[in-house]
């Protein structure tokens, strides 16, 4: 993987700001803890922070390319490109010379042949920047699904870029400034594309090109979801996807370094594993590792909620035996979850407070920091849910009709709000509902459908697009800075393009076939996993449910509102929080019940510790 940073200014020799282009690549050490370098140019300063996974001796970056006595093309990258090989062997057969292994150079000379074109060639999970000296040029490139991240900032005679905010914060001339559009961003369960919180920061949107001139910034976009006719009968449609899973997972095999699989017990992690275990004995490498996650007590304790129905445990050591694998099990405990020193690490990984998914973050963040100590590529499962129809609202009747977005209409609905301890007459005027409905009317705008498409599969390929655009963003972002955070790379399968627009496309009445979730994932891997997980029914990734916790959480906030000076306190309606915390805690403390103490206690740390200012 690796941490990428770059600053480009067109009226300024940067050849003498070595020490802040250093300061900036020096934020992505996470990223990249195995190698740092910095190029710098009189109008360009690149820099990278590299985590080995492919050609450890020769990707090392940040790469340049200088032919005939012209200026250099130099490139920053991150992430990996799956059909490498192939486009190396296409760009020798065409005159190219390769001193490395490395997909980086294949990268490098794919812009030299094809220029932005280049993009819709590649396949993988990928954010670079490339600086064209001979034009004076900078292109940032972000991957189709937006699996790895990539901010920029124009300035009035260039631009600032980096794969995480904290990389542009660290330049000084940018200051850490929030308003009320950045906010409403925070405080709601809706992405916004290319919105990045901070004041005059952007993302590059998944699937499109940035490219920076002297003449001013311009957006490209590259690659969208299109509706096309699915013409394949069932039987060939779940043999298409079988065929395109074991291709996929097999080029997310590759690695110079030690990999593994993340094991929850669910359809789609174990679907993963088992294709992994099979391609690995095939190729005899095998057995596959894998990990999981579980809460200490919880197979002793556990009580199905709105979310949950059954534990993991059962379904991740069924799948373990059945394709022998290397499984190691990491327990948590409500001190680990509450541990300071791993929220403030969760914190500085996210440069954002992460305040919806609670106590998810800091789980997430410790099971990397565990399977980081045996292995530096995990492939997951994520993102299949959103593209074959796994979640509850796919299949709830009243999100047919109801004009927002699905995931705030199902179980658990409003009670999944983290501001009800803020005050009224600010979250009056932040108005989030209101926002919330712009934000669907233009997304439902963009949504891709045929000509003649009505009723259910309009409305089916409608939610997909939902899923696919606005939601599974929000997860990647949090498994990207969370492994990213431990320099663990995370790969996502499920985020092949050529997988997403095959079963984008495929009708609503395929996807459940048989009456149930996702249908042609189960129909595609059934013959390779045990049948108690193709007989189960879809489980989130697991909350602790110790009480305990909430108490942290209770005793943490009484702090901040007892101390007179928290940053938070202007935005909160007092008696309602002392109301709060007067309440007997629930012995059944869940994911839900938490979330209006989680999102004041994030954005209070997040306020103090990057000393934002709100402009309100």
């Amino acid at each position: 993987m690796c941490g990428i940073v770059g600053w480009v200014d067109f009226e300024r020799d940067l050849s003498q700001e070595r020490t802040t282009a250093e300061a900036m690549t020096r934020t992505m050490a996470c990223r990249g803890p195995d190698a740092e370098g910095v190029w710098l140019g009189r109008h360009a300063a690149i820099g990278h922070r590299r985590l080995s996974v492919i050609d450890l001796e020769g990707g090392r970056q940040p790469m340049l390319s200088e032919e005939g006595g012209l200026p250099p093309v130099v490139l920053t990258f991150s992430g990996e490109i799956y059909n490498y090989r192939e486009l190396r062997s296409e760009l020798a057969s065409r005159g190219h010379r390769f001193r490395t292994q490395s997909d980086t150079e294949v990268v490098l000379r794919a812009y030299l042949e094809w220029g932005q074109d280049m993009a819709g060639r590649l396949n993988g999970m990928f954010a670079f920047g490339i600086w064209d000296a001979r034009r004076e040029e900078l292109l940032l490139v972000r991957d189709r699904l937006g699996v790895k991240p990539l901010y920029y900032h124009p300035t009035p005679n260039g631009v600032l870029f980096g794969s995480e905010p904290k990389a542009i914060l660290a330049n000084p001339e940018i200051p850490r400034r929030v308003n009320a559009d950045g906010l409403r961003e925070i405080l709601d369960m809706v992405k916004t594309p290319e919105h990045a919180v901070f004041t005059g920061m952007s993302e590059v949107r998944p699937g499109h090109l940035v490219r920076v001139r002297r003449q001013g910034l311009s957006k490209h976009r590259y690659w969208a979801l299109e509706a096309v006719e699915h013409t394949d009968s069932l039987d060939r449609t779940v043999r298409t996807v079988r065929e395109l899973l074991e291709d996929i997972v097999s080029r997310q095999l590759i690695s110079d370094v030690p990999l593994c699989s993340l094991l929850s017990g669910g359809l789609d992690s174990s679907a993963v594993t088992a294709l992994a275990a099979k391609a690995l004995k095939e190729q005899g490498a095998g057995p596959v590792r894998s990990f999981s996650v579980d809460f200490v007590g919880a197979a002793d304790n556990f009580v199905p909620d709105p979310l949950r129905s059954t534990p993991d445990a059962p379904f991740v050591r069924d799948l373990a035996e059945l394709v022998e694998a290397d499984h190691r099990e990491i327990l948590l405990d409500s001190d680990d979850l509450s541990d300071p020193a791993v929220r403030a690490a969760v914190l500085g990984a996210t440069d954002l407070p992460p305040v919806w998914y609670g106590d998810l973050w800091p789980s997430l963040y410790l099971l990397f920091r565990a399977v980081r100590e045996r292995s530096t590529v995990a492939l997951s499962g994520e993102s299949a849910d959103e593209l074959f129809g796994g979640y509850s609202w796919f299949h709830d009747p009243e999100v047919l009709t109801a004009e927002t977005f699905p995931w705030l209409t199902t179980t658990p609905g409003p009670f999944y709000d983290g501001t009800p301890l803020f005050d009224k007459g600010l979250i009056g005027s932040l108005d989030i509902p209101g926002r919330r409905r712009d934000s669907y009317h233009e997304a439902i705008a963009e949504a891709p459908t045929l000509p003649g498409e009505t009723g259910l599969e309009k409305r089916m390929r409608e939610l997909s697009y939902l899923n696919l655009t606005r939601f599974v963003n929000t997860l990647l972002d949090r498994k990207d800075r969370m492994s990213m955070a431990v320099g663990l790379e995370v790969r996502v399968p499920f985020c092949d393009h050529r997988l997403v627009e095959y079963v984008f496309n495929t009708p609503w009445s395929m996807k459940t076939f048989d009456g149930r979730e996702k249908s042609l994932l189960r129909a595609a891997t059934r013959d390779v996993l045990p049948q108690s997980i193709v007989e189960r029914v879809k489980a989130p990734y697991p909350s602790t449910q110790d009480s305990g916790y909430e108490k942290k959480l209770r005793d943490r906030l009484a702090e901040v509102i007892s101390s007179g000076d928290a940053p938070i306190l202007p935005l909160l309606d007092l008696d309602r929080v002392r109301d709060r915390l007067n309440r007997p805690v629930s012995s059944e403390s869940t994911q839900i019940t938490r979330i209006d103490l989680e999102v004041p206690l994030s954005l209070n740390a997040w306020l103090e510790s990057y000393d934002v200012t709100l402009d309100l």
